[in-house]
């Protein structure tokens, strides 16, 4: 926007207060540094960018120059004391806009995440954030060490690089709960893909889980509920991989559905364990390497830190206090589905 595009009211009395305090060389009262405050954050609110605004006061300044008599020094002392408070200003009424925008967006986060407000709503106030509710969406979780906010170095690297990889894409990208959120369009799977690669390094080896594409304005919430209960299940497992799909682990919550089932099964299949010497817990650990390993011995006892022997012999204490054997394939899958049971419910810290 040219400087003559500049409305005149936003300098009014400019030349007038410089010409008077010019003429005496005194500095500016407060009611003019007030005066020129004033205008500084209308014309921040009209959307009047800092750079014109200033053109357009020199501008004003060179064509009403004050009269003979005065000196240039009074003149350009006078116009920065007048300028800088209007920048003052302008700048304060930005600083309120930026802080007034920062708790918009914080609160459209928490409600597209939460689903607490009002669908239509909803999806007419994620316009103004570049996502459209009507299509498909799906969210990425990134979980590091410690805790982030929007103002960390690590969020901000992550954004640049999604934007400087795909532009705006409708993406929004945020945090909650000191965990980065990426919202994606369900049809670009390489943004989310992206932003796992760029989160995992940014987070120095943190975790990522990435719920499903689900539709409509609720299919948001869907999705980011998924990828935390992948990041959940991760934990509760000691799953090692550092992206999460939630579709791949859509069996673990079938598992947990009928709880007091599960908890029966844990109990029946692992129960007996408990009267081994040192409890249940490192028999349960040694079952769990051995089916992560594919059942395979030597490499179970390498993750245990045992002998290939020292393992054998607890696999076969387990299966006399059993009375399963885990080398056998019916009986695997029963040790196996109680192992993630125990895990998922805490067993055996947690009774029940």
């Amino acid at each position: 926007m040219a400087t003559h595009d500049v409305p005149k009211d936003f300098m009014q009395g400019y030349v007038r207060i410089v010409a008077d305090a010019s003429a005496t060389g005194r500095r500016l009262t407060r009611d003019e540094l007030i005066s020129r405050r004033v205008l500084g954050e209308q014309a921040a609110e009209a959307g009047y960018g800092l750079r014109e605004l200033v053109g357009a006061h020199l501008a004003a300044l060179r064509a009403e120059w004050p009269g003979k008599g005065v000196s240039a020094e009074s003149v350009l002392a006078a116009a920065e004391q007048a300028v800088d408070a209007f920048a003052e200003g302008h700048e304060r009424a930005q600083r309120v806009a930026i802080r007034q925008e920062i708790a918009a967006r914080r609160e459209f986060v928490d409600d597209l995440l939460y689903g607490r407000s009002d669908l239509g709503l909803l999806a007419e106030r994620a316009e103004r954030f570049g996502l459209r509710l009507a299509h498909e969406h799906a969210v990425a979780v990134a979980q590091g060490d410690i805790a982030y906010d929007e103002s960390d170095a690590v969020p901000r690297e992550v954004e640049r690089a999604l934007i400087g990889r795909f532009g705006d894409r409708s993406i929004l990208l945020t945090t909650k709960d000191g965990r980065l959120i990426c919202v994606a369009p369900g049809d670009q799977n390489e943004v989310l893909a992206y932003f796992a690669k760029q989160a995992y390094a940014a987070t120095d080896g943190g975790r990522v889980a990435i719920g499903r594409p689900q539709p409509g304005p609720g299919g948001v919430v869907q999705s980011y509920e998924e990828a935390l209960n992948a990041l959940d299940l991760a934990e509760r497992l000691e799953l090692g991989d550092p992206v999460l799909h939630a579709a791949d682990l859509l069996v673990y919550p079938v598992l947990t559905r009928d709880r007091q089932a599960m908890a029966d099964l844990v109990l029946s299949a692992l129960g007996p364990l408990r009267q081994a010497r040192g409890g249940a817990q490192p028999l349960i650990d040694t079952l769990a390497a051995y089916f992560d390993s594919g059942c395979v011995a030597a490499e179970a006892a390498r993750r245990l830190s045992l002998s290939v022997r020292a393992l054998t012999y607890r696999l076969e204490r387990i299966h006399k206090l059993t009375g399963a054997n885990p080398a056998d394939a019916m009986h695997r899958y029963t040790l196996q589905t109680a192992v993630i049971g125990a895990r998922l419910l805490d067993w055996p810290d947690r009774q029940f």
